[in-house]
């Protein structure tokens, strides 16, 4: 049985690593998406037409989450594209690490704009359709390091932290009309971009972990199919880690 049959969902930032992990098992899970990129539009064009394999309906639009009215334009087409929208994974995300001391205004306040603004955004933009159809399943992706903190990584922290917040306020603004919110915070997901990190520093990381290894972008992706199905209908407002024991 394919768990998101018949539902139609949003991801922003899925050209690649986590959101591309997260769009393939929602497409396998029977779920029409539509994802968004920022820039890399050849990898948006290869998942596409690799997703369309699965027999559902898959369309990538370029559109900066962070950016309140390209959210709302967002929403509207698709809208007329696919004429629901059920579920929504803010995934958009950046890091512009550095130690408080040397960290630029600017670092900050792109961190935060891009991480949690696009959540407000997003969350905005699907608000009115989800309200009318009476459902919907909002999920943000946090991070173990919003839930603990992180040095060198105040403005990352201070936006996924304020995920959780955002997150929980929402799910109690909205569930009285059977529209939920949860997060999921992932620890050390292996993707291309920790591929490029020495090796001997990512073996310290799986050292340290109870389950003895990175996760992958499937892992996040299956905690996200059971938020965007019926699964975990009476579940709202409620934080995920999943990170195989980090925060245990």
């Amino acid at each position: 049985m394919k768990l998101l049959k018949g539902k139609t969902a949003i991801i922003t930032g899925a050209s690649r690593g986590i959101g591309s992990g997260i769009a393939t098992v929602f497409a396998q899970q029977g779920a029409d998406v539509a994802f968004t990129y920022s820039s890399s539009s050849e990898a948006a064009e290869a998942l596409e037409k690799s997703l369309q394999a699965y027999g559902t309906k898959v369309k990538a639009y370029q559109s900066n989450a962070a950016d309140f009215a390209a959210a709302q334009e967002l929403a509207v087409k698709v809208l007329e594209d696919f004429g629901q929208i059920d579920i929504l994974v803010n995934n958009a995300g950046i890091t512009k690490d550095n130690l408080l001391m040397r960290m630029v205004e600017e670092d900050f306040d792109e961190v935060i704009e891009v991480n949690l603004k696009s959540v407000f955004n997003m969350t905005k933009a699907v608000q009115r359709t989800m309200l009318k159809q009476r459902k919907g399943s909002i999920i943000n992706m946090s991070s173990v390091v919003g839930v603990k903190g992180n040095a060198g990584q105040t403005n990352y922290a201070a936006s996924k932290a304020g995920i959780i917040g955002f997150s929980k306020s929402v799910a109690l603004e909205l569930g009285s009309r059977n529209i939920r919110s949860n997060v999921i915070a992932p620890g050390f997901i292996e993707t291309e971009m920790t591929a490029k990190l020495d090796p001997v520093v990512v073996e310290q990381w799986r050292a340290g972990i109870p389950l003895k290894r990175g996760g992958t972008a499937e892992d996040i992706a299956n905690a996200c199919v059971y938020f965007a199905s019926d699964l975990s209908a009476y579940v709202t407002g409620q934080t995920l880690n999943v990170d195989g024991g980090m925060l245990t």
